[in-house]
C-alpha cells in the first residue's frame, strides 16, 4: 500500500476542520453565549392562561373572555367612574389598535370594570368598540399580575387566551406599537 504524502494528509485535515468549524461554532454560540438583550419593550409576565370567568357586559348581557378567543386583547382594569388615568388608558389602547392599520381587526380592547360603578356615556362614547365588562371580584381580574394594583397597567393577551405582556401606565406608545406590530407580524394565529 502506498503511504499518503504528508502534504495530502495536511490538506485532508484542513478540509475536515473547515467542515467541522461551523458546527462547533454553532454549538458554542448556542450553549455558551446567551443573549442578554431583550427585544420586547413590555414586561413579560410568563404565559398565563386567562381563566374562564362568568361576567357581564355593562348592558347586562353575559360575557366570558373565551368569547374573544382568536383575537389579540388589550386589557385594562379600572373603576367605572373613570378618572384621568383611566381615560388615558382608554385613549392609549384605542390608539395602539388604530396604529396597526389593516391589522387592527386582529385586536380587541377590553375594559375590566373593577367596581360597581357604571361608566358615563360621555366617557365611553369616544372609545366605541371597547368591550365594557363588569369584572369586580372575578377570577379574571385576580389573575392579572399587579404588585401595585391592576389599574397601573395595560395588559396584552394572545389569541390562545394567554396573558403575555404588560405595560405601565406611562409606557412609551411608539415602543408599545413596535411590540404589537412585531407580534402581529410573526404570529400565525389571531
Amino acid at each position: 500500500m502506498s503511504e499518503i504524502a504528508p502534504r495530502s494528509r495536511a490538506s485532508l485535515w484542513l478540509i475536515i476542520a473547515l467542515c467541522a468549524a461551523p458546527v462547533i461554532a454553532s454549538y458554542a454560540a448556542f450553549y455558551f453565549f446567551v443573549p442578554t438583550a431583550q427585544v420586547n419593550y413590555g414586561e413579560l409576565v410568563g404565559t398565563r392562561p386567562l381563566p374562564a370567568a362568568a361576567m357581564q357586559l355593562t348592558d347586562g348581557s353575559p360575557f366570558g373572555i373565551e368569547r374573544l378567543r382568536g383575537k389579540w386583547l388589550l386589557l385594562m382594569a379600572d373603576g367605572g367612574a373613570c378618572n384621568a388615568d383611566c381615560a388615558k388608558k382608554l385613549f392609549t389602547i384605542r390608539q395602539l389598535r388604530l396604529a396597526q392599520g389593516r391589522e387592527k381587526d386582529r385586536i380587541e380592547r377590553v375594559w375590566l370594570i373593577n367596581d360597581g360603578a357604571t361608566p358615563a356615556a360621555a366617557t365611553v362614547e369616544p372609545f366605541a368598540g371597547t368591550w365594557l365588562v363588569r369584572a369586580a371580584g372575578s377570577d379574571l381580574l385576580k389573575a392579572l399580575p399587579a404588585e401595585n394594583g391592576v389599574e397601573r397597567f395595560i395588559y396584552l393577551a394572545d389569541p390562545l387566551g394567554n396573558l403575555v405582556l404588560r405595560y405601565p401606565l406611562d409606557a412609551d406608545p411608539s415602543r408599545v406599537i413596535k411590540d404589537i406590530t412585531r407580534l402581529l407580524k410573526t404570529s400565525g394565529i389571531g
